[in-house]
């Protein structure tokens, strides 16, 4: 059994927003207050883009008409996995029963040695 680090990417929509910025804040925000306080191991953070011009990397947000689509990227430490595959279904269950009904892609799976297993509460 091994111990991995699984990200997760999700598409988060932010209604009636003003600014890019704005977008951001209130898309990690409520994604904060889906996870909490039962995952608050879960670290929440803005993707980031590749532009196909120039190759340089942005905020992963998409805004038009007052309304964002804001990239989330989650990152979950996954203890005494079978494999990538499982580390990943492990998350991908975990994060999304607290949120519903949004996509969520895996981006990267690392394994990582040692670490303890959080006690259970």
């Amino acid at each position: 059994m091994a111990n991995y680090l699984v990200t997760l990417e999700a598409a988060w929509l932010v209604k009636s927003v003003e600014s890019v910025e704005d977008a951001m804040n209130i898309a990690i925000s409520e994604v904060g207050k889906q996870l909490n306080p039962d995952l608050n191991f879960v670290e929440i953070e803005v993707g980031a883009t590749s532009c196909p011009a120039c190759g340089e990397a942005f905020d992963s947000v998409f805004m038009a008409a007052g309304t964002a689509l804001v990239g989330i990227m989650l990152e979950m430490k996954v203890y005494d996995a079978e494999s990538e595959e499982h580390a990943a279904r492990i998350a991908k269950s975990t994060i999304g029963k607290a949120l519903k009904n949004v996509p969520l892609d895996v981006v990267d799976i690392e394994e990582f040695e040692g670490g303890k297993k959080p006690k259970e509460k």
